[in-house]
């Protein structure tokens, strides 16, 4: 799929390209969650998934997201993550789109997600797409510095 300059490749999270992204998310989010990064890493951690996608602008790797089984309706948005210097262009946007839309196609009913609260960007973005926040579920109720969403598809 293509929209303007972003091309979007689904794929799993084995896929090279995936792992230098993810790659750069762990570095950033252990700047901005300090001190609780230890907390939040571990779950971060999955097992290989046939259901990510990539965004390349210009041909290179710039964003992108999984989602995983989270209940018999549902799936997990998981490792979100675009390039700092190319946010705003909606790459994030198109890459969300895409695993709902992968989500839909595989008779999933609900997306759920878990970001951070100090993490203002994407907290907007689901918002803007139509997440709803929820009591924090699993291993994130109680936890103060997480937002727990949910969409219906």
């Amino acid at each position: 799929m293509q929209t303007n300059q972003i091309v979007l490749k689904r794929t799993s999270n084995t896929e090279p390209d995936f792992k230098k992204l993810i790659s750069k998310l762990d570095k950033y989010l252990s700047i901005v969650n300090g001190d609780d990064d230890a907390f939040y890493a571990p779950n971060n951690i999955l097992d290989p998934l046939h259901t990510a996608v990539i965004a390349y602008y210009n041909d290179k790797p710039v964003g992108c997201g999984c989602f995983k089984k989270f209940d018999e309706q549902s799936v997990e948005i998981k490792r979100m993550y675009v390039e700092p210097e190319l946010r705003g262009l909606g790459i994030a946007s198109t890459v969300l789109n895409e695993l709902e839309k992968w989500a839909k196609e595989s008779r999933f009913e609900y997306t759920v997600l878990e970001t951070g609260l100090k993490l203002d960007d994407a907290n907007a973005l689901y918002r803007k797409q139509g997440y709803e926040i929820i009591e924090n579920y699993g291993q994130y109720a109680g936890i103060k510095s997480s937002v727990c969403m949910k969409k219906a598809l």
